[in-house]
């Protein structure tokens, strides 16, 4: 047992006492087999069990999100059930009325036990008297968004882990304006789940509904009347990651009047294996190679890409001879020019305010000032973007946009597609591509480059270590340029509520470092402003070189290994 967890009896206890409760065969088989390993001295299954019970997944501003498996430290049916039971009470006490006057709206995607939590969690809704309606089907997670305002319900679930690794699994929940939950919502769910008594005790009913698809045409409709009557010609190559995108995505184009986009087959399905990708997010390495080879075979003008639950979108375009995918902050760029400049066009001019999150790059101030509207920047997620005062566009650096904040207060990565293909028809028509608009941008504003460096981590503990040091000993330089203030974000800062993360100012340039919400990663996002003063190329050589340089101090004053 020298390399393992030498297991007590209230462990194993422990973990009797959940096997007894546990619904699930598949689970129940799992522990029984881990307890069974432990009791014999099984290192690795010791480690596990105690892994898996090592305190509770916690209930936070993005819900729940974890591992699948047994014990309370995963995902799992109690787990859920119990989530759920405490989000039902809170709902109740909340509204001071009886749970017959709620209703509750339920998504999921097609992760491993999606449909399984979504139907214990519409079961437990109806057991508490809430009248709870449940998607036909595994849609994206803007649809269900959607749903909670569309059908006027107090709080809304959506089953899944986004673009997490393909044994994850989440529980994301949304409050009556449509949006996600923030504090102090969170923390007093967080109480009536704790206070939520044995499995066996949970009332539960069959008495929910699901719903037809006149919700998701309701939702295609919607996303369909954001766009202009301008050019739909263009050609597009598209992948929904193995999510549940592909099948709503090209609903909208053809109800949008565009021709069919070539799909990744071999990405096109549901899915929850992930079996073409390592990681199934557009950011990482590797994931959207099918979708470049496609587009070189199809000389497509576009790529488009929506994560697994199709709350994201990248988009890749044809560069020097070849294609490039576009950073988050690019495509942030990109849809907010495009929708002051089609106000411009149509002679009506955008109105409201864009905002963005903190990590994102900040030439979008510069577009909104420019086109005479307000701007915001909000802490990161769309939990705090969405409650931006008369919004018209907010974004966040990891490809979520939210384009349409009356009908779907979160990133939608459906809609905000559209919109892109209807920006890239319209500049077709006139001899253009994205890349100019970009470096139209950039002779008018300065070249705004963002990058990331990010470290992905088993240990945790290396992460808050990691923080600590900074913020004890933070670099006087990074990438030659003096660091000219550390902004501690979580004194708070700008006005912002605090969160744990360190904002390095430099001259044109911008350093922050915090650690990511949903994933085991450091994130460092990166950001120079370099004038351009000749050739574009010129200036986009020395971004490069100069994001190079911040990216190879901050590895070094990290002290961790980081790509």
């Amino acid at each position: 047992m020298a390399d393992g967890v030498v297991v007590g009896d209230t462990l194993l206890q422990t973990a009797r006492a959940w096997l007894a409760q546990d619904p699930d065969p598949a689970t129940a088989g799992e522990l029984s087999a881990l307890i069974a390993g432990a009791e014999a001295g099984d290192a690795e299954a010791s480690d596990e069990l105690a892994d898996a019970f090592d305190g509770t997944l916690q209930f936070g501003t993005a819900g729940l999100r974890g591992r699948l498996g047994p014990g309370s430290n995963r995902m799992n049916r109690v787990v859920v059930a119990r989530a759920a039971a405490g989000l039902a009470a809170y709902l109740i006490a909340a509204a001071g009325t009886t749970g017959e006057r709620l209703r509750v709206v339920i998504g999921y995607d097609a992760r491993r036990n999606s449909d399984v939590f979504a139907r214990d969690t519409a079961r437990i809704m109806a057991g508490a008297g809430i009248t709870a309606l449940v998607l036909p089907k595994p849609l994206p997670t803007p649809v269900l968004a959607f749903a909670i305002r569309e059908l006027d319900c107090a709080a809304g679930v959506m089953v899944t882990a986004s673009h997490n690794p393909p044994d994850d699994n989440g529980y994301k929940v949304y409050l009556g304006d449509g949006s996600q939950i923030v504090p102090p919502a969170d923390a007093e769910i967080s109480a009536c789940i704790a206070a939520v008594g044995a499995l066996a005790g949970i009332p539960q009913s069959d008495d929910y509904r699901t719903l037809d698809d006149a919700l998701l045409d309701a939702y295609v409709a919607r996303a369909v009347s954001l766009l202009g009557a301008g050019p739909r010609d263009v050609s597009a190559v598209y992948t929904a990651m193995h999510g549940v995108g592909g099948e709503v995505f090209m609903r909208a184009v053809e109800k949008a009047g565009f021709g069919t986009p070539t799909a990744v087959a071999a990405q096109f399905a549901p899915d929850g294996r992930f079996p073409t990708v390592s990681f199934p997010n557009p950011e990482e390495p590797g994931a959207m190679d099918l979708s470049l080879a496609d587009a070189r075979a199809q000389s497509a003008e576009v790529i488009i890409a929506n994560d697994p639950d199709a709350d994201r979108c990248a988009a890749g375009i044809p560069f020097g001879g070849d294609y490039r995918m576009l950073t988050g902050d690019e495509v942030g760029a990109l849809l907010g020019w495009w929708i002051a400049e089609r106000g411009r066009r149509d002679g009506v001019p955008a109105t409201g305010v864009y905002a963005q999150s903190i990590v994102s790059g900040t030439l979008l101030e510069r577009i909104a000032t420019d086109a005479g509207l307000g701007y915001a920047t909000t802490l990161t997620g769309f939990k705090w973007i969405s409650k931006v005062p008369d919004l018209r566009f907010g974004y966040e650096e990891a490809l979520g946009y939210c384009v349409d904040p009356t009908a779907v207060k979160d990133k939608d990565g459906i809609t905000a597609s559209l919109l892109m293909l209807e920006m890239v028809a319209a500049l077709k028509a006139e001899g253009r591509g994205p890349q100019d608009v970009l470096d139209d941008l950039a002779r008018k504003f300065g070249l705004y480059a963002t990058s990331q460096l990010s470290v992905r981590v088993s240990d945790l503990s290396l992460i808050t270590g990691a923080m600590a040091r900074l913020r004890a000993d933070p670099p006087a330089a990074l990438g030659g340029r003096t660091v000219l203030r550390m902004d501690d974000l979580e004194k708070g800062a700008d006005g912002l509520p605090p969160t744990d993360g360190l904002r390095f100012s430099l001259p044109d340039a911008r350093v922050i470092v915090r650690p990511s919400g949903t994933e085991p990663k450091l994130k460092c996002y990166l950001q120079v402003v370099v004038p351009v003063t000749g050739e574009i190329a010129e200036a986009r050589g020395t971004a490069q070189s100069e994001l190079e340089a911040l990216r190879s101090s901050l590895a070094e004053a990290l002290g961790l290994s980081a790509r």
